[in-house]
């Protein structure tokens, strides 16, 4: 496990809002030289915490308003089979593997709701998918967000070294 501070936190959060900020931005927005903010980023890559530098999409502005969540039950055995299978579906955003009543719960987009029902179906002819149950977002208040996780994973820690005053050299 990687540990982070409050400069990495606020470097995340500053990326998760928008990844296109570059690192004179950063500096300014964090207040440290851009050599502190290229090293951390860096190392924050390097240690697989920063995975990436996504691009956030409106999928309604391009006809695509529903958004539905899948939970399926599989028979036994296959999973990665039918992982595979649905991740050929252009329509799936995302698979998780879960406990509880579902085995893998699947993030969808469709233009309208004939669409997510001639989709589901295709999903259950899926072998290895015994049963679906549906839910539509209706709306998303809270997007996904990574910055109050941050924000209270980090609170008490410092900024490292840049954060810290300058300490007077010794002399000696």
């Amino acid at each position: 496990m990687s540990s982070i501070d409050r400069l990495d936190a606020d470097l995340l959060a500053a990326l998760s809002e928008d990844p296109r900020r570059g690192i004179s931005e950063l500096a300014a927005l964090t207040g440290v030289a851009r050599n502190t903010v290229m090293a951390r980023l860096s190392r924050l890559s390097e240690t697989g915490v920063l995975q990436g530098y996504d691009v956030r999409v409106d999928l309604e502005r391009l006809g695509l308003p529903v958004t539905a969540f899948l939970h399926l039950q599989l028979a036994q055995g296959g999973l990665q089979e039918i992982i595979d299978a649905l991740a050929r579906f252009p329509e799936v955003l995302e698979i998780c593997i879960t406990t509880g009543a579902s085995d893998l719960v699947v993030r969808v987009a469709c233009p309208g709701n004939a669409e997510l029902q001639a989709f589901v179906q295709e999903v259950l002819a899926v072998p290895g998918v015994v049963r679906t149950t549906t839910e539509i977002a209706l709306t998303t208040p809270v997007p996904y967000r990574v910055a109050p996780l941050l924000a209270a994973l980090t609170a008490g820690r410092g900024r490292g070294r840049a954060g810290r005053p300058a300490q007077p050299q010794q002399r000696g």
